[in-house]
C-alpha cells in the first residue's frame, strides 16, 4: 500500500514541534485523528517510529532513519508537482516567515499586501520576535535575519547590506562635543545594544579597530536605543535601515563618518533542503528585488 503524504508530513511536523497535538493542527487534524494517523503509518511501516508518553514524544532510531527519507520524499513530491503544469509550479500554501520585531514592522509588513497580490495562492503567517526561532522546530519556512549565519543546517540568501553608521542628536553633540578619532569614544556616553561591544571600526588604511565603549543606557533592542540618541542621551551605533529617516531629518547625524564601520548583511535563511517549495522561492525572490544591493532606505545618506 503506498503510503499516504499527508501521514509523512504529519510525522515530519511531528519530529520537528515534538508535539503531536500541534502538528496536527496544521493539518486541520484533532488530537485523536493524529494519533491514528501515527498509528496507522506505523502500522504499515511495521516499525515503532515515536515513542509517545503523556509528557512527551521522542523519535525511535527507526523513526530516525524514516525521518530522512520522510523529508526526502517530501521533496521529491513538491518538485514534481512544481514542475508538471504551470498552474502547478505557482506559489501556494501556508507560508511561515519569522523575522525581528523592527525590521519586520518597518519593512517586511508594509510591502505584504503586494506581495499577496502577486501570489494569491499564498496565506502569509509572519512571527515578529526579537528571539531567534528555530526553524525545524518552530515550522518556520523562511527568516529574515540580520548578521553571519551561524548554523550549518541553513542555507542564507543575501537580500541587502546592512550599513551601521555611528550616529547622535545635534543636542547631544553640542552638549557633548563632537568626537574626532575612535579614541574620543571612550569619553562619550554611548548607546550600546546588548552582544555588540566592543564596536568594529576601520581606520582610512584598512586596519580594523576595536573600541569597547560604555554607557548608562543599553538595550536588547534596536528601537529603544535609537529614540535613545534621538532625545540625546548618547551616541549610538545603528543600522542604516533603522535611522535612515532621522538622518535624512536631521533628528540624527553621522559621528566619525571618516571611519567605516564594519557592515553586515540581511540574509533570508531557510532549512538545508534539496528543493525549496515554490512559497518560499517567491517570497524570497520578492524582497530580494525589493532590497537590492543598494536599498532604498540608504538613498539620500551621506
Amino acid at each position: 500500500m503506498a503510503l499516504d503524504l499527508t501521514d509523512v508530513a504529519l510525522f515530519v511536523r511531528v519530529c520537528a514541534t515534538r508535539n503531536l497535538s500541534a502538528a496536527g493542527r496544521e493539518f486541520g487534524l484533532s488530537p485523536a485523528a493524529s494519533s491514528t494517523r501515527m498509528a496507522q503509518l506505523e502500522k504499515q511501516l511495521g516499525a515503532r517510529l515515536l515513542h509517545r508518553t503523556t509528557r512527551q514524544i521522542t523519535v525511535t532510531q527507526d523513526g530516525e532513519v524514516f525521518l530522512e527519507r520522510a523529508m526526502a520524499l517530501l521533496d521529491a513530491a513538491e518538485q514534481a508537482s512544481a514542475a508538471v503544469g504551470h498552474g502547478n509550479a505557482q506559489a501556494q500554501g501556508p507560508l511561515r516567515v519569522a523575522a525581528s520585531v523592527t525590521f519586520g514592522r518597518l519593512y517586511i509588513v508594509p510591502e505584504v499586501a503586494q506581495f499577496l497580490e502577486e501570489h494569491p495562492g499564498v496565506q502569509l503567517d509572519l512571527r515578529l520576535s526579537d528571539s531567534t526561532h528555530d526553524l525545524a522546530a518552530d515550522g518556520i519556512d523562511v527568516a529574515i535575519r540580520v548578521g553571519p549565519l551561524r548554523d550549518s543546517a541553513l542555507v542564507a540568501r543575501p537580500l541587502a547590506p546592512s550599513k551601521l553608521v555611528l550616529c547622535a542628536s545635534p543636542d547631544y553633540l553640542r552638549r557633548h562635543g563632537v568626537p574626532q578619532q575612535p579614541a574620543d569614544l571612550l569619553r562619550h556616553e554611548c548607546l550600546v545594544l546588548q552582544a555588540m561591544n566592543p564596536w568594529r571600526l576601520r581606520e582610512r588604511d584598512g586596519s580594523e579597530l576595536l573600541v569597547r565603549v560604555g554607557g548608562r543606557f543599553r538595550s536588547d533592542n534596536g528601537e529603544a536605543l535609537r529614540d535613545a540618541a534621538i532625545a540625546g542621551l548618547g551616541i549610538g551605533l545603528s543600522s542604516t535601515w533603522l535611522v535612515a529617516d532621522q538622518l535624512r531629518s536631521g533628528a540624527l547625524v553621522r559621528v566619525l563618518p571618516g571611519y567605516q564601520t564594519t557592515d553586515s548583511v540581511i540574509s533570508a535563511v531557510y532549512l538545508n533542503r534539496r528543493f525549496l517549495p515554490p512559497k518560499s522561492q517567491a517570497f524570497i525572490d520578492f524582497f530580494s528585488r525589493r532590497f537590492g544591493p543598494e536599498p532604498y532606505w540608504d538613498e539620500g545618506i551621506a
